[in-house]
């Protein structure tokens, strides 16, 4: 066993106070992206649709090609450069529409020609802050001589910093730079309840953790979890663009211009099914070995402890999303919802279970 480094330890938390305040500043970069962006956006609609109002008036009647859409092609023409291939209406179209109301960003979420600075300034921001955020990680783990989630509080850190390192590397194949604003403030609510809540000074691991199956066993469950963290994003963010798109469909008018930034409810939807599909294999295979360590740890595999049921209960959760989307039609807002739910129960299961029910598991060191 090797012996405790305190100083280390004291680099570790400065190192996560750095980082979260990194965080913090790339926050503010990712908003100001989709604020920028709106208004840059919208002006670029109103302009097209003075254009177009202009080439309306010169068309004849019996041409056979409507006002309203010829302003839509137009001002979507024009959108579709900045942000990506935008959606055609295929129905009759309303007066928000024809100002370039209702546009989305590309369904495949490719990078397009558009250099957004605001953006670029975010994604550099938050590679730095995974930097200092990794230092904190590695410094907690030297000081304690062993790998650093042995506690809520080293669960919460280093899960925060795989959570946004998942989200950096997504970033390399695809454009979910939307989801910056999101994922960046889940990583710095998880950093600052650490400090404040769950915070624990740097020690050894009670005997029963002392295992190699520590490493196997939560270094899945972290990544799953921090898998399950974009699908949450996704979700809430496809509730909010799917309840869009029906108001502008009715009529309404667009008052979440920051949403053009964010592909359709669908291309969401099915991005998010995909991630959850991976993070589930991840979380059976918690499960899995979960039991084995109970096996080698106590002599059983399972012995309905609060934290086993409630393991169970995200994996019965999430098997049901999965299930019910691919077999029973459940797509939309009702697999979104299902989705998110799984998310709170996994919250649920790393924060109340914890601290609050006793059992075997009560390893969150408070």
């Amino acid at each position: 066993m090797f012996p405790i480094n305190e100083t280390m330890g004291q680099y570790s938390e400065l190192f996560m106070l750095l980082a979260a305040g990194t965080y913090t500043v790339a926050f503010i970069a990712f908003a100001w992206d989709l604020a920028k962006s709106s208004k840059t956006l919208r002006a670029v609609d109103l302009k097209a649709a003075e254009l177009s109002g202009a080439e309306t008036a010169r068309v004849p009647v019996g041409a056979g090609v409507g006002g309203s859409s010829v302003a839509v092609d137009r001002a979507d023409s024009e959108v579709s450069g900045p942000v990506g291939r935008a959606e055609r209406p295929t129905s009759s179209v309303s007066g928000s529409q024809a100002n370039g109301a209702g546009v989305t960003a590309d369904g495949g979420m490719r990078y397009g020609a558009e250099r957004r600075v605001p953006a670029r300034v975010a994604v550099a921001l938050a590679v730095l802050g995974a930097a200092i955020h990794a230092a904190g990680v590695i410094t907690r783990a030297i000081g304690a001589g062993r790998v650093p989630w042995g506690n809520m509080y080293e669960f919460l850190t280093t899960g925060a910093f795989v959570a946004v390192a998942v989200f950096l590397l997504v970033l390399i194949r695809r454009d979910l730079r939307f989801l910056g604003t999101f994922v960046i403030g889940l990583a710095i609510i998880m950093l600052v309840a650490a400090s404040i809540a769950f915070w624990t000074p740097v020690g050894h691991l009670v005997p029963a953790l002392q295992s190699y199956w520590l490493i196997i066993h939560v270094s899945i469950a972290v990544l799953s979890s921090a898998l399950f963290t974009l699908t949450f994003a996704m979700s809430a963010l496809q509730l909010v663009q799917s309840h869009r798109q029906k108001t502008i469909a009715a009529g309404g008018a667009d008052k979440l211009g920051f949403m053009r930034l964010v592909p359709n409810a669908l291309s969401l939807e099915n991005l998010s099914y995909r991630i959850n599909a991976i993070a589930f294999v991840g979380w059976t295979f918690t499960l899995m070995f979960g039991a084995i360590w109970a096996e080698k740890a106590w002599g059983r595999f399972w012995g309905w402890d609060t934290k086993e049921v409630w393991t169970f209960v995200i994996w019965v959760v999430y098997a049901g999303y999965l299930h019910a989307r691919a077999t029973r039609g459940w797509t939309g807002t009702r697999a979104a919802w299902l989705s998110i739910v799984g998310y709170l129960c996994v919250v649920f299961n790393f924060t109340i279970v914890n601290q609050f029910f006793n059992g075997l598991h009560s390893y969150s060191g408070l």
